[in-house]
């Protein structure tokens, strides 16, 4: 099937994340409006100054692309991302990224430039492809989803981001701390497609991207990941020690040589409390943002809803080859 394109017209629907410097938040803004205004495009920008009222003007611009065969466009980090991208999942209408964050795991993935300026421009001559996104229950993800320790460790840095400053020194040592206090395994039982296994482990981590496998040394799953499933790691409980052991494997890059670790693929898992165990309620994360769900947890894969705008592919050169591939001569 030949890739859409989005009308040469088409107005774009832009939620951008106010972040937290107003001289950086109005130069974002200018950057969006200027280019796409001298592009002769229409843009529709709503900054969102309060998280809370975020998933609301997602949803309403989201709406507005719709009626209008626009395209609903995030600017942000991933979190801004998955919000928009629910609602447009939602609606049905088309979606745009500028990635903004510090990771920007989703972005890179689809060869989308971290440049502002370059990423809007992208935007002008994009080519719809639908992508794989993930499920956790009623929530979308598009880079990972978790329960457990690293729903935790989330929050934890994100609270000390918020006293000590945004740096991966702070994240760092967050993690480190977070992995040296208190917390229990969960004790689970995983339903993969008929298969049923039980397991102890401080966290369940499930990946939709990658480069993100890649980074943290899980390759095997990637090909997964292309094949159209989810990538599953479950670190056995290994101790502090140990624990502080598979993130610095992580980090490094090697977490795939680790034999405590649990990995596998699929397309749809359920994940069921032992039957002694006395949860209910379990904290979960979902591209960052965390939240509470009750159990079970239900993790699937879904392909081709989201309708991504992928910046096109840069043009071939000619060289003396293909001259001559042309001429016979090869």
């Amino acid at each position: 099937m030949p890739a859409l394109q989005p009308g040469p017209n088409a107005a774009f629907y832009v939620v951008m994340n106010a972040g937290s410097g107003h001289s950086e938040t109005e130069l974002r803004e200018s950057t969006i409006r200027s280019v796409l205004e001298e592009a002769g495009r229409t843009c529709h920008l709503e900054r969102v100054d309060d998280p809370a009222e975020l998933g609301e003007i997602a949803r309403r611009m989201a709406v507005k692309a719709k009626e209008n065969d626009g395209v609903v466009v995030a600017a942000g980090g991933d979190g801004t991302i998955n919000t928009v991208a629910h609602e447009a999942v939602q609606q049905g209408c088309l979606f745009g990224v500028l990635p903004q964050g510090t990771f920007n795991y989703f972005g890179r993935t689809h060869g989308i430039p971290e440049d502002l300026t370059e990423a809007v421009r992208a935007l002008l001559d994009a080519r719809v492809t639908p992508v794989q996104i993930g499920m956790l229950n009623d929530r979308i993800f598009l880079v990972n989803a978790s329960v457990g320790l690293y729903p935790q460790l989330l929050e934890a840095r994100e609270h000390d981001k918020q006293q000590y400053g945004r740096s991966r020194v702070v994240a760092i040592l967050s993690a480190l701390k977070t992995a040296l206090g208190r917390h229990r395994p969960l004790r689970i039982t995983l339903d993969t497609e008929g298969m049923m296994r039980k397991l102890r482990t401080p966290t369940l981590f499930v990946g939709n991207n990658r480069l993100q496998m890649e980074q943290v040394g899980m390759e095997p799953l990637t090909e997964a990941l292309e094949d159209g499933e989810l990538a599953a790691i479950a670190p056995r409980p290994v101790g502090k020690i140990g624990m502080i052991g598979l993130l610095l494997r992580g980090a490094m890059g090697r977490l795939g040589e680790a034999e405590n670790v649990v990995a596998f693929s699929f397309k749809r898992l359920t994940v069921k409390h032992a039957r002694l165990s006395p949860r209910r309620r379990v904290k979960v994360a979902t591209d960052g943002e965390v939240t509470h769900m009750t159990m079970p947890l239900e993790f699937r894969v879904v392909e081709g809803r989201l309708k991504l705008l992928k910046p096109a592919p840069a043009p071939l050169e000619d060289t003396p080859s293909d001259d001559r591939s042309r001429a016979g001569l090869a």
